[in-house]
Parts: C-alpha cells; structure tokens; sequence
C-alpha cells in the first residue's frame, strides 16, 4: 500500500505542478479563452494546484509535519470535484471531458484517505528525542 500511495502521489504531484504552473503563467487572456472563468479565479486555482503538488511530496518525504499530505491531497479532491461539475457546463455539454478530473480527483481522494488511515507516515519528532516535558536527571 505504501509503494502504491508513493507512486499515485508523485504522478499526482507532477500533473498538478505542471497544470498549476502553466495556469500563473500563461496569460490571462489565453486562459479566459481555454476557461471562460474570471481571471483572478484562474490564478488562485492555479496557485492551489501548485500548492497541493508540492503538500503531496514534501512533508511526507522531509517527515515534518507529514500530516499535511493528506490535507494537500483533500484540497485538491476538492479542485477536482469543482472541475468535474464545472467541465460539462462549460464544454457545453460534453460530460467525456469531465472524465479526466474525475480520475485526478479520485486519485488524490486515495491518497486523501491511504495517508489518514491506511498507510500514515509518522514525524521525526517521536523518534530520536525525548519527549518536552521529561526533566534531565
């Protein structure tokens, strides 16, 4: 389970940096033209996509602060869920097209869940210190 929620979580993490960076920095009239939504809209979404590709890798392989992996990975479930709704009312009616975020956002709820439940990675933090509140003798 580790091996396949490590695997989905780069892949994921490649796709939504490239989606997400090509969304701050192209410009905004080419994207307005590709997405009829307003701009700023776009940044943000752009900014939270990028974001959540760097959330899926990096607190889980620094394993600080590894609980915000899952987190990243709700937030862009999240990002996915709006596209899929958001896909066919703007393709005017093609639902196919909804398929692709449907998948991103199914993944990205698997590791959602392998991360919180099945497969959680542990912090450094317990590992090789004391705990706070333990006095020296």
């Amino acid at each position: 389970m580790t091996y396949a929620l490590w695997i989905v979580q780069a892949l994921l993490a490649l796709v939504f940096l490239f989606s997400g960076g090509m969304k701050l920095v192209l410009p905004l009239d080419v994207l307005i033209e590709q997405m009829p939504l307003p701009g700023l809209f776009i940044r943000f979404i752009g900014v939270a996509e990028t974001l959540g590709a760097i959330g899926l890798i990096l607190p889980s392989l620094l394993r600080i602060r590894p609980g915000l992996t899952p987190l990243a990975a709700a937030g862009l479930t999240i990002i996915m869920t709006g596209a899929t709704l958001l896909t066919p009312a703007l393709t005017d009616g093609q639902i196919v097209l909804a398929a692709l975020p449907l998948a991103l956002g199914s993944l990205a709820a698997f590791v959602a869940y392998g991360r919180w439940r099945r497969a959680p990675i542990r912090s450094q933090r317990g590992r090789d210190r004391r705990p706070a509140l333990q006095t020296a003798q």
